[in-house]
């Protein structure tokens, strides 16, 4: 569910997150932070940049459910808030449009196991509910964190022919930014 350069890595720091969430929670989300830090502030030559997670995404929503779930100690909490708020006070974060594929932690579930990623074996469904409700409180309810752009909800419940519709029926929006 975290997304980061693997090449960098002689560990499998998300691995070791599902084994032991109290000991690498630190640990994976400096990282995570770190390396969306990197991939805001490279410049995209005009091209449109995509990320299936952000510096706010780290933050708002694995961030938070670490430390709501009791796997991130108080401490480490305010060290990576402090973090996050002088990164977005002092480093251009900003971003154009959020695109949420809003899909059910059922769904989720049933594309975890056929991905068969050895990592995401241990993954419960609870865990799947709490950032499905991160998320919805976060991008659709906009009730829990501020909002960093306009955000464009696709059901990605759907089929395939559908969301390729709805997106097809929103590309000029997303595109012109």
């Amino acid at each position: 569910m975290v997304c980061f350069p693997r090449a960098y890595l002689k560990l499998d720091l998300e691995g070791l997150l599902y084994q032991n969430p109290n000991k690498w929670s630190l640990t994976l989300q400096t990282y995570v932070q770190l390396t969306m830090l990197d991939i805001h502030t490279k410049p995209s030559f005009g091209r449109i940049g995509t990320d299936v997670f952000t510096i706010y995404s780290a933050k708002y929503i694995f961030v938070e459910n670490l430390y709501q779930s009791c796997k991130m100690p108080e401490m480490d909490n305010a060290i990576l808030t402090e973090w996050f708020e002088w990164i977005v006070k002092n480093i251009d974060t900003s971003v154009d449009l959020i695109v949420y594929l809003q899909t059910s932690p059922e769904t989720c579930y049933e594309s975890l196991k056929k991905r068969c990623r050895e990592e995401e074996r241990v993954i419960p469904q609870e865990y799947l509910y709490a950032i499905h409700n991160l998320h919805e409180d976060w991008l659709v309810k906009q009730m829990s964190f501020p909002v960093p752009a306009p955000v464009l909800v696709i059901d990605a419940n759907k089929e395939l022919e559908e969301m390729t519709q709805h997106y097809e029926e929103n590309r000029s929006s997303i595109l012109s930014l």
